[in-house]
């Protein structure tokens, strides 16, 4: 792992855990406060920001992104964009530049749509869901690897929201990941007001019935006070879907402090940003995720616990989905 990470991750400071039902959350800091950027919400409000097709056919794996800001915009790993012909998700984090026209690489959350019920994108609110996330990670490390591109597996995303949808009990006309969050909005909102954001927070680190889920944490304390509610949907979702399991161990600051130790020691393939700066690529035994660094400096991390079997589940899933369509 790249010097500037792994001391990223040793000086990140835990502070006090907060727990509802079987979920954890330490809130995250470091020193520094980097606010060179905006976020996504921030720009799309300020209508400083255009997601549209990339052009009138369109194309599922990119959109076209014009930033008329004199800042950059952090578009987030796994931020969900809602409208034109169906609802897509980012595949990396991306800070982009000022004042720019960029094509930058998505992933479809609504499989049962192709027509456009808008000309431009909105925010949707939500990030793919934990899982999604993890899967979508897994293949784009995959595909960089192979191919240098940010590219997904547009199937094991789909299937993920399948499974999703499944366990939740939700059945949507365009199979489409928003509708999941909307149909648990209110045990979702019992999450939100049990995990406040506390004051110079940048980040969570989420624990469920005694395993790190993950992390995410970013440079500056007032673009995560934009991003809290999503990341912590995107967990808590995760939780909520295993509310019905029956293990279940104790969240505590070992596994924690244990979880950002392994994290340092993670394997890191460098690539260069579709915006400023650097995609760190990171995999260890138990570790899967990302990095953005730029200007020597930590924009945006996000880690998940890392699960070797799980694509052989879900081939076992789109069997069984198969047997029964």
């Amino acid at each position: 792992m790249e010097e500037l990470i792994a001391n990223y991750l040793q000086h990140m400071e835990l502070g006090e855990i907060h727990e509802h039902k079987s979920m954890s959350v330490f809130p995250l800091y470091n020193k520094g406060d980097n606010g060179l950027y905006i976020t996504l919400k921030e720009a799309l409000e300020a209508d400083l920001l255009t997601i549209t097709e990339v052009d009138n056919y369109g194309s599922v794996p990119e959109l076209k992104v014009i930033n008329q800001a004199t800042v950059p915009v952090l578009l987030l790993d796994g931020e969900e964009l809602a409208g034109a012909k169906q609802n897509r998700v980012l595949n990396t984090t991306i800070l982009l530049k000022e004042k720019s026209e960029t094509i930058i690489p998505v992933s479809c959350t609504e499989q049962g749509r192709w027509s456009y019920n808008s000309l431009k994108f909105t925010e949707s609110g939500n990030l793919a869901s934990l899982r999604v996330r993890r899967h979508k990670s897994a293949s784009v490390n995959q595909s960089l690897k192979k191919s240098g591109l940010f590219r997904s597996d547009q199937r094991m995303v789909w299937d993920g929201i399948d499974e999703i949808s499944l366990k939740s009990g939700v059945r949507s006309r365009t199979r489409a990941m928003q509708d999941v969050y909307q149909s648990l909005e209110e045990d979702l909102r019992e999450y939100h007001l049990s995990f406040p954001v506390r004051d110079g927070q940048k980040g969570i680190l989420v624990m469920v019935k005694g395993e790190v889920m993950g992390l995410d944490i970013v440079s500056c304390s007032i673009a995560y006070l934009n991003l809290h509610r999503k990341l912590l949907k995107s967990y808590a979702l995760e939780a909520i879907l295993m509310e019905g399991e029956d293990e279940d161990g104790f969240n505590g600051l070992d596994k924690a402090k244990s979880f950002l130790d392994e994290a340092s020691l993670s394997m890191d393939e460098k690539h260069e940003s579709v915006g400023y700066g650097w995609d760190h690529r990171l995999e260890g035994p138990g570790i899967l995720g990302s990095s953005l660094t730029y200007q020597d400096q930590v924009i945006h991390t996000a880690l998940f616990k890392n699960i070797p079997d799980e694509n052989q589940k879900m081939s076992i899933y789109q069997q069984r989905r198969s047997f029964r369509m």
